[in-house]
């Protein structure tokens, strides 16, 4: 079932939005102070891509430089990214079929504000079937 939302997502809206991280990210690697804002939005860019079956946590030991970059990140892409997911979240929930891949796109309007100090790790269902 996974791959089937994966490969849907990935028509309606996942390649266009992993676009626009890969953008952004390439935009942030022009300056070297702004490198590990490139690095966090080619890793989200793949997260977008193929999201069903993974998820954001939070990175143990993440600290006082990720609050900080998280400001820089929202105020320099972050927003941006944000209303991207929510426009394409909104344009998705018009129909039944996209409704669920409307919300996958507003909670990843979440994670695009403030992505710093988290890792991709598999979801807890996966984990569960695996243990």
């Amino acid at each position: 079932m996974r791959l089937v939302l994966n490969l849907v997502w990935l028509v309606v809206s996942g390649f266009w939005l992993a676009v626009g991280y890969a953008l952004a990210g390439l935009l942030m690697c022009v300056l070297v102070v702004t490198i590990p804002f490139g690095i966090a939005s080619f890793r989200l860019a793949n997260f977008v891509l193929w999201p069903f079956g993974r998820e954001l946590a939070d990175r143990p030991g993440a600290g006082a430089p990720s609050t900080i970059g998280n400001v820089l990140w929202f105020l320099l892409a972050g927003l941006w990214i944000a209303i991207a997911h929510v426009l394409a979240g909104v344009a998705l929930c018009l129909t039944i079929i996209g409704i669920p891949f409307g919300w996958a796109n507003l909670k990843l309007a979440a994670v695009a504000l403030f992505p710093l100090g988290k890792e991709i790790v598999a979801s807890d269902r996966d984990r569960r079937v695996t243990d």
